[in-house]
């Protein structure tokens, strides 16, 4: 179906009416589907083109299949919970508009690829958190505890600053060709979150989550393609931690 813009007044956004194509899985199988089995279904939707395609989303379940599933938390773009591929792309729902997409056309939305499917858009997140876990994300010191802030140079907290803004919404791994293929592949993410700790000055844990990288899931699983750059929805150029991180291992200073 075609979108239909209705003519607004002064001061009203577009109308638009658009057609939503979801790929649908269900584990426990329904009339007309086996269980696991994948199939499109499509939705036209009552919108205005300044709406999320989160918020069409929202209508769909509440307004035409309560059993549409689908994870969101906080709807802003900080949570990451909403990634998905509409269109082909990795996004995330709450932040992508219905105007952005060409809603004359239907609109193609996915679960994330390189997960387990556990129900329509939602995916087993598991094996990800589990890839971020492995290279220890959190401060390493030695010594007594200390007695005020640990202080930073600009400069220093500069060297890092990018990677501090990863949300951890997995667009960015589940975007990455090898990671589709590769099991044992750690993804983008994982490294972006040990590129975080091993450039931060205050830190002394640098070298054991860089043995990690160097092993054969690692840093050199990367074939820069620059797909989990281009996903990012924060901007953080996940390709070039990636290459910082080697840089290290093959310099042998961080």
């Amino acid at each position: 179906m075609t979108a239909v813009a209705e003519s607004p007044a002064v001061g009203e956004v577009t109308a638009l009416t658009v057609t939503l194509k979801i790929l649908r899985t269900n584990p426990e199988g329904t009339a007309d589907h086996a269980a696991g089995e994948s199939y499109w279904e499509e939705f036209q939707v009552e919108a205005h083109a300044t709406d999320r395609v989160l918020d069409a989303l929202h209508k769909v379940k509440w307004d035409q299949d309560g059993s549409l599933s689908f994870r969101r938390s906080c709807a802003h773009g900080v949570c990451g919970s909403d990634a998905m591929r509409i269109n082909g792309r990795n996004r995330l729902a709450c932040k992508t508009l219905l105007k952005d997409l060409n809603p004359a056309r239907p609109i193609t939305v996915e679960p994330i690829k390189g997960l387990p499917v556990e129900k329509d858009l939602i995916v087993d997140m598991e094996p990800f958190f589990a890839s971020y876990r492995e290279i220890m994300p959190f401060l390493m010191t030695t010594g007594a505890a200390p007695t005020r802030e640990r202080l930073q140079s600009p400069e220093d907290r500069a060297r890092f600053d990018d990677t501090t803004k990863c949300i951890m919404c997995a667009a960015c791994t589940s975007s990455c060709p090898v990671f589709w293929t590769d099991g044992q592949y750690f993804g983008p993410q994982a490294i972006v979150g040990a590129h975080r700790f091993i450039f931060d000055s205050r830190d002394e844990g640098q070298w054991d989550r860089l043995e990690i990288l160097n092993d054969k899931a690692g840093v050199w699983k990367c074939r820069t393609a620059f797909n989990c750059t281009e996903a990012c929805p924060r901007g953080i150029e996940v390709t070039k931690a990636i290459s910082e991180v080697k840089r290290a291992l093959t310099s042998g200073e961080v």
